[in-house]
């Protein structure tokens, strides 16, 4: 691994522990058992963040405070613009305080400090344009029904909503959600990871100082049991939004289904990249290092799985591999890492049995497969990882080993290759190399995935939808369709007039 581009330890005076709290009606509140956890870094093992841990208590606190708030008008009933402003100030506090949550969210996530700036620049660009659908909230009009009939179709918000984030993108995840259903109209009750909480808790801050309505936006601290139970349990919440895992996605839809409550699921992935020979391999190598080890793996979008055409897998892994030697791996807080720390040693531990049971189905492993040594940090480091010799049965290859561990498969024929693209049970996101315009759009329209990128990888746009298909989930997030999940339709049916006939004699 000496070939391998380490950056060392740099020289940084720790951060004081941030402590964060419930906020619920507009008050920063600890637990009412007074109980609390921590949180320590993961590239760096020290405790960075002490937070309330929420209980039963707190979350139907914060669900009757969002429920009071929506149902007397405070924000579901005032103007689209006032909503709007609200947004746009958010929106400029979170430029203004980005360096601040960047640096919380790489002491508790192990994501590199520059990435993580350019999320939080990313989720004000979102805010902004959040704020622009809330003043285009409309409808329809039917005048084609009779001289004395009129059809009105009024779109409202659904109301209460349950905000799950996952560890990964905690604040820039978080305003994929909160901002759409505020644009909307709706109130909500947002519940960060255990393990990333600072970041929703300044947020909280910054809805604050813009003026949000006390109630309007709750957020309670703690594991998923019992806080993000009691939000799909709950009769008082008419929606819940959760990005994680498809296993968790699934237990989320059976626990809300007593109260048949609106449920929007982002969910896990095993995304292929479709490498076609007329395309150009060094551009292809680049994003195909960028999609694997982007966030250390850790991405529902990550480009884990290339599906390569024969003829030309042995060139372009071989730049693959000499690509990967060159990213920098290890400290978070040093601007020039590309990849840092690994979330949890459970985290660590599941990426590496799968590169494990990889070998043991008898695939090659060209390049890492095991832990990453930084030096001058004790934290969780995983080397970047190439697997080669795979096939579609192996979990490798159809599993989300979440982590920074490239999958190679070879195809012959464009029907072979859409056919192993679509084998996986998730459909999140697909990609495309080739010149031929007539190869990308066919392959665009037979992939079966929410997101399809050609000759690129994981441009985002705050104007695009993004979701999944199959086990990646329901629903759409960005764009005007994230609006939408948080609208509901009401037709109006009037009669103009005494037209209507009796219908008794």
């Amino acid at each position: 691994m000496t070939d391998l581009t380490i950056i060392p330890a740099v020289n940084h005076t720790p951060e004081p522990v941030f402590v964060a709290r419930h906020l619920i009606n507009g008050k920063w509140q600890a637990s009412a058992n007074g109980e609390t956890f921590e949180r320590a870094s993961p590239a760096h093992g020290q405790t960075v963040t002490e937070a309330a841990l929420g209980d039963v208590a707190e979350t139907e606190a914060a669900i009757a405070a969002a429920r009071t708030a929506f149902d007397d008008g405070r924000w579901s009933r005032i103007s689209g613009k006032e909503r709007a402003g609200i947004l746009l100030k958010v929106a400029a506090f979170i430029e203004r305080d980005r360096d601040r949550i960047a640096l919380r969210e790489t002491l508790e996530s192990g994501k590199p400090i520059s990435q993580a700036k350019d999320e939080i620049a990313g989720a004000a660009d979102i805010w902004r344009f959040a704020a622009s659908l809330a003043r285009t909230v409309s409808g329809d009009s039917h005048n084609s029904l009779g001289d004395d009939m009129l059809g009105l179709v009024l779109k409202e918000p659904v109301g209460v909503a349950a905000l799950i984030a996952p560890w990964n993108f905690p604040f820039l995840i978080v305003s994929q959600k909160l901002p759409f259903a505020l644009a909307a109209g709706c109130t909500a009750v947002v519940k960060p990871s255990e393990l990333t909480p600072s970041s929703a808790v300044i947020l909280g801050e910054l809805l604050m100082e813009a003026g949000i309505p006390d109630g309007v936006v709750n957020i309670v601290l703690g594991y998923g049991d019992p806080v993000g139970t009691t939000m799909c349990e709950s009769e008082g919440v008419d929606m819940v939004s959760f990005t994680g895992s498809t296993a968790v996605g699934k237990a989320i839809v059976r626990v809300s289904a007593g109260t048949l409550k609106k449920v929007s699921l982002e969910l896990g992935g095993k995304n292929p990249q479709v490498v076609f020979p007329d395309c150009d391999l060094d551009e292809a190598a680049d994003a195909i290092v960028f999609g694997v080890y982007f966030n250390a793996g850790e991405c529902c979008n990550s480009g884990s799985r290339i599906i390569v055409q024969e003829d030309i897998a042995e060139a372009l892994t071989e730049k693959v591999v000499a690509l990967s030697k060159k990213v920098p791996f290890g400290d978070p807080l040093d601007p020039r890492t590309r990849v840092g720390a690994i979330i949890s040693d459970a985290h660590f531990d599941k990426i590496d049995s799968y590169v494990e049971g990889a070998k043991g189905d008898g695939a090659a492993i060209p390049l890492g497969g095991g832990a990453l040594a930084v030096p001058g940090l004790s934290g969780r480091f995983y080397a970047p990882t190439v697997v080669t010799n795979v096939n579609s049965t192996m979990a490798v290859a159809r599993e989300e080993v979440f982590g920074p561990v490239l999958s190679v498969l070879t195809f012959r024929t464009i029907e072979e290759a859409i056919a192993l693209a679509n084998s996986a049970a998730y459909g999140l996101s697909a990609g495309v190399w080739s010149n031929d315009v007539s190869t990308c759009l066919a392959f665009a329209r037979r992939v079966q995935a929410g997101t399809v990128w050609t000759n690129t990888w994981m441009d985002g746009f705050s104007e695009l939808p993004f979701g999944g298909v199959k086990q990646s989930g329901l629903g759409r997030e960005l764009g005007r369709y994230g609006l939408e999940e948080y609208l509901e339709v009401k037709t109006v049916t009037m009669r103009i007039g005494r037209t209507r006939a009796s219908w008794v004699d």
